[in-house]
């Protein structure tokens, strides 16, 4: 090891030429010669951080720190030619570090960031403040050494220190970006005689977006997609799907009926994407795995209804699916959707002729603010209805109950882009304002995707 005159060389080495090692070392053998050298060196601020970035690493603490110094501007050893001006300078460096409030540490850090004229030297600043090593994150763990009081009065202070720091290193990386941004735009010039970029005009709607999404998380889970037609058959529409007669989905103020036919029928804007179910049961051999997209049509205009709008069913017909699927796909289904992993779900007892029983999925959410943000809160939020199929139902498409089984569950596509996306009124949907659809649409070419993201 080197000898302890050859303190002062350290000092004065280049930081990249100074074994660290042998270095702290050299720290932890003492100080009883060489100090007047040291005296003479400390007030370059570099060397004198190195050198207590050094102690702390070596395990010392502020006390053994200061007691140190104390005794080394007490010693005798000092070289005839040292002055009172020598201890002076070491007291006028160490002793600040040690010893400042609060207060005058937070000025001298945000005097030493403000003048920073690069973001390399903002970075060391910030590491020597609050890095792992810094300053002030060393000074908070010393808080559990002090006694009650004193850490009642101290530990706010730090707390305010450190975020006046980071306040302020923030506020000079903008103002550094800034200027570096303005540099480049005085020494860079635009070639105009380059071509413009392609402009992509036209974006997919969010209910097309959507509709993707959705049809994405449930391709994954093995289902296939059904459709059927817009304009139904009373049978398809509400008989088979055990609407009882005089039911008010039947009447004309909830339903758009046709001009009766020759055979005196009314037709049926379909008012779900249900009568899919039927049509897919009655041509189909169970097992049945699918989704039903489309638009359907009720006789509803506010903000948050609309005569036409898009809704997805689904339904799983076989001899085994129970309601613990059912919980289970639909809940999944909610993480991916929402596109966060911890959603909490709840399922509420409800009533729906073609279900028994019934529920609707509710997921816990925080509408504070005037937003919805899924996924956290103590807020709940309806979201779909679902149940077990009917056993009417299943007769109704020549199925027999005692043998197959399932369940079906149908969600407004409109409402669940209102809830993601943060639309706050439907209406605009069907308006073919382009402003709106630039702001909220979806470049088409980019197909959302499991693995790569949804939105």
């Amino acid at each position: 090891m080197k000898g302890q005159l050859n303190f002062a060389g350290y000092l004065r080495e280049p930081m990249s030429d100074i074994d660290h090692n042998e270095f702290v070392q050299l720290l932890n053998g003492g100080f009883a010669a060489g100090s007047a050298q040291f005296a003479m060196h400390a007030a370059d601020e570099q060397r004198a951080n190195k050198y207590l970035d050094a102690l702390i690493e070596s395990g010392k603490t502020w006390a053994d720190v200061e007691g140190h110094f104390e005794a080394l501007l007490q010693q005798k050893s000092w070289n005839s030619d040292s002055t009172e001006s020598q201890k002076d300078r070491l007291r006028q460096f160490v002793f600040p570090w040690l010893q400042s409030e609060p207060e005058s540490i937070a000025k001298e850090l945000c005097y030493q960031i403000v003048k920073a004229e690069d973001r390399e030297m903002l970075e060391d600043l910030r590491l020597r403040a609050i890095g792992k090593k810094g300053r002030i994150s060393y000074m908070m763990k010393t808080l559990g050494k002090m006694d009650p009081e004193a850490r009642k009065e101290m530990g706010p202070k730090l707390n305010v220190l450190k975020n006046m720091v980071v306040q302020a290193v923030e506020l000079q990386k903008e103002k550094l970006e800034d200027a570096e941004l303005d540099a480049r735009l005085a020494s860079e010039k635009a070639d105009l005689t380059l071509p413009p970029r392609p402009y992509r005009t036209g974006t997919l709607h969010p209910v097309m977006q959507v509709f993707e999404e959705i049809e994405e998380i449930f391709g994954a889970m093995g289902f296939a997609v059904a459709e059927g037609p817009d304009i139904e058959d009373d049978f398809h529409n509400f008989t088979a799907l055990n609407f009882p007669i005089g039911h008010p989905a039947r009447e004309d103020h909830d339903t758009f009926f046709m001009t009766p036919d020759a055979e005196g029928e009314r037709k049926v804007l379909r008012t779900h994407t249900s009568p899919v179910q039927i049509r897919t049961m009655m041509s189909q051999e169970p097992p049945i795995r699918v989704i039903i997209p489309g638009r359907v049509y009720r006789n509803d205009w506010d903000a948050t209804h609309t005569p036409m709008f898009h809704q997805v069913e689904g339904l799983v017909i076989d001899k085994v699916s129970h309601m613990g699927h059912l919980k289970g796909c639909l809940t999944d289904f909610a993480r991916a959707f929402f596109e966060v992993d911890e959603v909490e779900t709840r399922f509420r007892p409800h009533f729906f002729p073609f279900t028994e029983p019934s529920a609707e999925m509710d997921v816990k959410c925080d509408r504070s603010g005037g937003t919805v943000k899924v996924g956290q809160g103590e807020d709940w939020l309806e979201v779909l209805g679902s149940g077990m199929v009917h056993p009417n139902v299943l007769r109704n498409c020549g199925l027999d109950p005692n043998e197959y089984q399932g369940f079906a569950f149908g969600m407004g596509v409109d409402r669940l882009a209102m809830l993601k996306y943060g639309m706050p009124d439907l209406r605009p949907y069907f308006e073919s304002d382009v402003r709106w659809l630039s702001h909220y649409g979806f470049t088409p070419w980019l197909l959302p995707s499991l693995s790569g993201g949804l939105s």
